[in-house]
């Protein structure tokens, strides 16, 4: 596949194999199915769309009354909560996090890397402690973003500026476009993965279960600490903590930071970002090579997940863990990164 042949873009936007680096593509990609970016963002910019006109009003009741009690849960944090408690919050705040960043990101999202089934079982449970949509939705949601970045098909799309990119994609409905260039999409690994069926089939108990009831029992149970202190801190303030971590995903880290592999696209390397998320801040390197395992050149470095799953390796657990060569890193750098940062990065800048 040479890396700089031409586009020659027809007026459906349906274009033939003839790929370089703006066009949409995956190994699974029909060459019938395959679209222009260009040609999506000649849409989105004749689109007068209003995403104020189609809120969801249950939506923005839930997730304001959540924010809301959190702040309580903040206060409670600093008045009231015993210091295990304090330990546990912290605990499952990285226990949910690590079913997004290794589980549906990585593993089903992006197939980074393999995983047994005991492995893809604690995903499973670390994913519902989270409560961000099943794996299937998140997942084909997140595979649609790649795809379509910076389009109206991109349904966390940073072109309508960094509150809807965080929250605002949450409370309204998705934009039509979404909806239909998702559906070009092959999902069967994910409608054939038992794991994911079950936890999509049972994501309403196993949220309730693992977000909510043991977050409170056991610090209640095992340190006697006050119930409602127990539910606000650790399940309800730790919840709304992660989910505005991983939403600074979708808005930080498509704004602010260097764009040492590719100055033509949004996502930005961004530390603090990958501090807060166990290492999913490293965005453009990420959008470049979405098949790294790690997300990142720099292996452990403000990234906990690829060292937890290095650990699983040694294990048997996860295997064929994918990466991009450092030979590959430096041909697309020389083409579209910024090379003076990257030359600065290697020396420890």
């Amino acid at each position: 596949m040479p890396p700089n042949s031409s586009i020659n873009v027809p007026k459906n936007g349906v274009i033939k194999r003839n790929i370089n680096d703006n066009t949409i593509v995956d190994d699974n990609d029909d060459p019938k199915q395959i679209v222009s970016r260009d040609y999506l963002r000649v849409r989105s910019e004749k689109d007068d769309w209003n995403c104020f006109e189609h809120i969801i009003w249950m939506n923005v009741f839930w997730f304001t009354l959540l924010h809301s009690l959190s702040i309580y849960g903040a206060y409670l944090l600093f008045v009231d909560a015993k210091f295990y408690t304090i330990l546990f919050a912290l605990f499952t705040y990285n226990v949910s996090l690590f079913g997004i960043t290794a589980g549906v990101h990585r593993l089903w999202s992006h197939r980074a890397y393999k995983a047994r089934f005991p492995l893809r079982l604690l995903l499973a449970f670390c994913n519902s402690m989270a409560y961000q949509n099943s794996i299937f939705e998140w997942a084909r949601d997140h595979r649609v973003h790649h795809k379509y970045s910076e389009t109206n098909a991109d349904p966390v799309n940073i072109e309508r500026g960094f509150f809807f990119a965080h929250i605002g994609w949450l409370l309204c409905r998705k934009h039509p476009d979404v909806k239909k260039f998702g559906l070009r999409l092959d999902l069967s690994d994910l409608k054939s993965d038992p794991v994911v069926y079950y936890q999509h089939k049972y994501y309403v108990p196993s949220v309730i279960l693992m977000c909510f009831l043991l977050p409170t029992i056991i610090p209640w149970y095992y340190w006697g600490e006050n119930f409602w202190t127990a539910f606000f801190v650790c399940a309800i303030l730790r919840y709304v903590l992660a989910l505005q971590s991983t939403w600074l995903v979708n808005s930080a880290a498509h704004m602010f930071g260097n764009r040492p592999y590719d100055i033509n696209i949004a996502p930005a390397e961004n530390k603090a970002v990958s501090f807060l998320t166990l290492g999913e801040g490293y965005h453009n390197y990420h959008h470049v090579f979405p098949w790294d395992y790690s997300t990142s050149e720099w292996g452990w470095n403000i990234n906990l997940t690829t060292f937890i799953l290095d650990q699983f390796s040694r294990i048997g657990w996860a295997y064929d863990r994918r990466f991009a060569t450092k030979e590959m890193i430096r041909s697309r750098k020389s083409r579209t990164g910024n090379t003076q940062h990257y030359e600065a990065q290697e020396l420890g800048y």
